[in-house]
């Protein structure tokens, strides 16, 4: 057993950018007794990610003038400095990340998966680990997504690579010949084609909407600038064959590699493994149950990002949604650590003025949803 006599006012469940950073708002906000558990280490998908994987989101050292680095999880940060660079690899943000736990102390508990949890006479969450069990008042659930990739219920889908799970792309493109196959044409099918174009391998993008003529200026709905510009740098470069309106069906294994067939009965082949750039499912996955679900299927959550269904379960990181509004990227998701922070300390009697005075100075607290889903007008 693991378990404290005492319980922990709050735990959270993941050591990401969102675990750690709802973390830094609970020091902040003058909770102390509280732990961020991991099944790896702090930052471990980042160190999982695939090789010449790097952020989408541009860092900038902005502090100066009171504007957050898009990449940073806490207020006074900025990976753009601490780095040196603009598009960090995972494995550098990942060193950024566990630098961060360090500098604020953060109590992480690693190596420590957490497999269910339940209520005990409705007053605590009894949290059920590996290796015994934890109870606290207020759970925090930040699993993020990297590591739920989400897998197509089409006839052989199994047959294909997702591509979180292709460790060194220079490995993939030596393991076959000819053009690959990605299925999926948003950030992931994108960058599968930059990474095999750069190894000078020919790709097919095979997608259902064109996403690279999106007139939609939310990046949640359209590919980044960044990921435009690769887009647009291999197709230029005759490495890159964009084809969208395509519903995939089946990937059927042939005595010469694959064959990817649409909705529509059209087939490509390929002699190479299909990648499959099909996103991912969420965290929440683990614990859907604990909440109501939207129309869309994600978690239908309150004013402070806490379930509907279970009281005191709080949800932060990418798969946070509001009406219309998706809070998939690390600048947008960051913008509600403080609220849930401040729900909890509220609860537990603690004085919040300054705190959120504090985080609505950088930017950190975002609450009023009328200033959101503006689109650029030019």
């Amino acid at each position: 057993m693991i378990g404290d006599d005492e319980p922990f006012d709050v735990l959270v469940v993941g050591a990401g950018p969102a675990g750690l950073g709802v973390g830094v708002a609970l020091k902040h906000a003058g909770i102390t007794n509280f732990q961020i558990l991991d099944r790896g280490r702090p930052a471990q998908s980042f160190m999982d990610w695939p090789s010449g994987m790097q952020l989408i989101t541009p860092s900038f050292p902005s502090n100066s003038i009171g504007m957050l680095d898009l990449n940073a999880i806490a207020i006074g940060t900025s990976p753009g400095y601490s780095l040196g660079t603009e598009h960090p690899l995972g494995k550098d943000f990942a060193a950024h990340l566990f630098g961060l736990a360090q500098f604020f102390e953060l109590p992480t508990r690693s190596n420590t998966e957490v497999v269910d949890f339940y209520t005990d006479t409705g007053e605590f969450f009894v949290v059920m680990t590996i290796e015994g069990e934890l109870r606290c008042r207020h759970l925090i659930w930040a699993t993020g997504e990297f590591q739920f990739p989400s897998i197509p219920t089409w006839s052989g889908a199994s047959l294909g690579l997702h591509n979180s799970r292709i460790g060194d792309w220079a490995e993939y493109v030596a393991n076959g010949k000819g053009p690959a196959i990605i299925i999926g044409g948003y950030e992931s099918g994108v960058d599968a084609a930059h990474q095999l174009s750069k190894l000078d391998c020919k790709s097919i993008l095979l997608a259902r909407e064109n996403t690279w003529e999106s007139e939609d200026s939310d990046p949640s709905r359209s590919l980044s600038p960044f990921t435009l510009q690769r887009f647009l740098t291999a197709r230029s470069k005759g490495m890159l064959e964009p084809i969208s309106g395509v519903d995939v069906q089946s990937i059927e294994k042939t005595k010469k590699g694959f064959t990817v067939t649409s909705a529509d009965g059209k087939a490509w082949q390929t002699q190479r493994q299909p990648i499959l750039a099909t996103g991912f499912k969420g965290g929440f996955q683990q614990v859907v149950d604990r909440f109501e679900l939207r129309e869309d299927g994600y978690p239908l959550l309150n004013e402070n990002d806490e379930s509907t269904l279970t009281s005191n379960l709080f949800l932060v990181g990418p798969s946070v949604r509001h009406d219309d509004l998706i809070f998939c990227f690390i600048y947008k998701y960051r913008q509600r650590f403080a609220v849930v922070a401040k729900a909890i300390a509220d609860r537990i009697g603690l004085e919040t003025e300054e705190f959120e005075k504090t985080y609505r100075r950088w930017g950190m607290f975002l609450d009023d949803f009328e200033c959101c889903g503006e689109q650029c007008v030019c």
